[in-house]
């Protein structure tokens, strides 16, 4: 029997249906899930705050020698935690979203909710050295999806609320309600037309009203732009373009780099060992790169490098400016390798934040390089520390608008809006050409579980290949007799190919009915002429583990046939015939554009 809460959520149902459009409906869940959102971020930033103080004031932080524990601490809970309670492998939360869009219709499980809340602020709290927004967004869409599947809500809108989610932690985290729709539009490939924005927007308020609720008037960047644009430095935005390009490069393929090294290891605690101490060891040397970087960042806006780069084995000689700049340049080395490492330890974490700690810092080099190198020429380092920050997240992320809009919010003005433009789109377009994917989006495109903004993509990464594989072909076998296939395979079948299998079930040939049809009637080869004598290749196969329906869509094209055979794992299971895969195609691409 049905239980008091679902009699009372379907009376809500009926009554909402009743009384309420669709469109109003989705208007109304655009800032509920941008509330919740907004208070999922504040959340993650308290509970890491929480904990950073706590180790601060505790026995820990205050014996040095002791610092480079930490890390291996916070990685042991993590583990813990998903080894016992969350018991699924930790996944990068934005890619996780992006698959769930593209191939779960926007489900994500409930317990996605929580493990977010716990697992980050327990690594980055110890000294992992990853970002909060991944995680804020993670826990937002998982809200908005269980709250749209809790309310009947279609795939669709479903999706476009999963982003509202996202843009409701990012306006939360960062107060830039303009930069979190343009994200969301951006990284989640939504059609920027009023029936997005306006959730979108929505939602965006809502999650910088929450933040604004519980945190008053603080924000992340304490900062206020003092020195405009000269023109006479735009030659130097160039180069910061083109040196944000090449970190940007270097920093995707050290991702990638070091997951590939630590896939090697062949169990979580070795590990967890290895990119424990590792972090440990870097954090002793470099302190900066412990936990998100924000004050890092705050520190060199505000001119002030010595705090920002903390005590190190190096403070005899921080009077020298160029081993200041050594270290500086050390940190937007280091800064993509601890990250990296912390995550592919087991640890929690995003990436957006790292990006940005580490563009500050190459930013700021190149400033101090260029008003200390003696050429004549002075520039502002606060301006080139935002701006680097602009230019790695435009490289790494593919997301140019967003970094503009971003750093222009937080500057509180659109001052430095013509170099933010030149060094964004230097960096993104260099980095665009050298690799085609993200961090976020690499695997998922190999896989074919990505949605771009291209739209004939995007319908095909959205159909399923079991939707159209067609399994009611008669099978044959290549020592039965023609007089056999005839009478218990041809007489038998509405359809004009048959699929030859062996024993094992593999496909080893097909027979068209063309192929037989002369041969049909001559009785005197029905005993002695065997099924192998007419069968032949197909055109082409499709592998059910690993054909994308784009490339099943290629081999139709390439083929020219109108049925190919499906085969998993080594075993024949269907066809897909060409008309109904294109019926698919029409009926999706209607939902998806509707």
């Amino acid at each position: 029997m049905p239980t008091k809460l679902q009699r009372l959520s379907t009376k809500f149902l009926k009554w909402r249906y009743k009384n309420i459009s669709n469109k109003t409906f989705t208007h109304i869940m655009s800032v509920l899930v941008g509330l919740l959102a907004g208070l999922a971020s504040v959340t993650l930033k308290n509970i890491v705050y929480f904990i950073e103080v706590s180790l601060e004031q505790g026995i820990l932080i205050s014996s040095n020698s002791l610092y480079f524990i930490l890390p291996i601490i916070g990685l042991t809970l993590v583990y813990l935690y998903v080894k016992y309670i969350h018991k699924e492998q930790l996944q990068h939360a934005v890619s996780s979203i992006l698959f769930s869009l593209s191939k779960k219709k926007g489900i994500i499980k409930p317990k996605h909710i929580y493990t977010q809340l716990i697992a980050a602020p327990l690594t980055i709290g110890f000294g992992g050295s990853t970002g909060l927004l991944g995680p804020a967004v993670a826990s937002g869409a998982a809200i908005s999806s269980n709250i749209g599947r809790f309310f009947h809500i279609n795939a669709k809108t479903r999706s476009l609320l999963i982003a509202c989610a996202s843009a409701g932690a990012i306006a939360s985290i960062f107060q830039s309600p303009i930069a979190a729709i343009v994200f969301a539009v951006e990284v989640f490939s939504l059609d920027f037309t009023m029936l997005s924005m306006l959730p979108l927007l929505l939602a965006s308020i809502s999650g910088v009203l929450t933040s604004y609720f519980f945190l008053g008037n603080e924000v992340l960047f304490n900062f206020t732009l003092s020195e405009n644009f000269e023109v006479k430095d735009t030659f130097f935005y160039i180069i910061l373009g083109i040196g944000t390009a090449f970190a940007s490069i270097y920093f995707t393929r050290m991702y990638f780099g070091i997951q590939k090294l630590f896939s090697r290891l062949k169990t979580p605690k070795y590990k967890l060992l290895v990119g424990g101490a590792s972090i440990g060891v870097m954090l002793y040397f470099i302190p900066p790169l412990y936990g998100e970087g924000f004050s890092f960042i705050n520190d060199l806006l505000h001119g002030n490098h010595i705090k920002a780069l903390g005590k190190t084995p190096f403070d005899s000689y921080i009077t020298n400016i160029w081993v200041v700049i050594a270290l500086l340049f050390g940190i937007t080395i280091f800064k993509a390798v601890a990250m990296t490492t912390t995550l592919a330890a087991g640890g929690a974490g995003g990436i957006f934040i790292p990006t940005m700690v580490m563009g500050s810092a190459l930013g700021n080099v190149m400033a101090k390089v260029i008003n200390h190198s003696g050429i004549g020429f002075s520039v502002s380092e606060s301006n080139f520390t935002l701006i680097g920050m602009a230019g790695l997240i435009a490289g790494v992320l593919h997301a140019p608008l967003t970094a503009i809009f971003l750093i222009a919010e937080i500057t509180g003005g659109y001052e430095l809006f013509v170099p933010l433009m030149i060094t964004s789109s230097i960096s993104y377009l260099i980095t665009r050409n050298a690799i085609d994917y993200t961090i976020y989006t690499k695997e998922l495109a190999r896989s074919g579980s990505l949605l771009t903004h291209n739209k004939d993509q995007s319908v095909l990464t959205l159909m399923k290949l079991d939707d159209v594989i067609e399994t009611n072909f008669k099978t044959v076998y290549p020592d039965m007799t023609l007089g056999e296939m005839l009478h218990k395979s041809v007489a038998k079948s509405t359809r004009n190919i048959f699929p030859v299998v062996d024993k094992n079930k593999a496909l080893v040939g097909i027979v068209l009915l063309d192929d037989i049809r002369e041969f049909m009637f001559d009785t005197s080869l029905y005993e002695n002429t065997k099924v192998e004598t007419f069968m032949h290749n197909a055109p082409e196969h499709i592998f059910y583990e690993k054909d994308s329906m784009q490339v099943v869509m290629k081999k139709f094209q390439h083929s020219g046939a109108w049925n190919l055979p499906v085969i998993k794992k080594g075993q024949y299971i269907g066809f897909v015939s060409k008309s109904k895969l294109l019926t698919a195609y029409r009926r999706e691409l209607i939902n998806f554009t509707g």
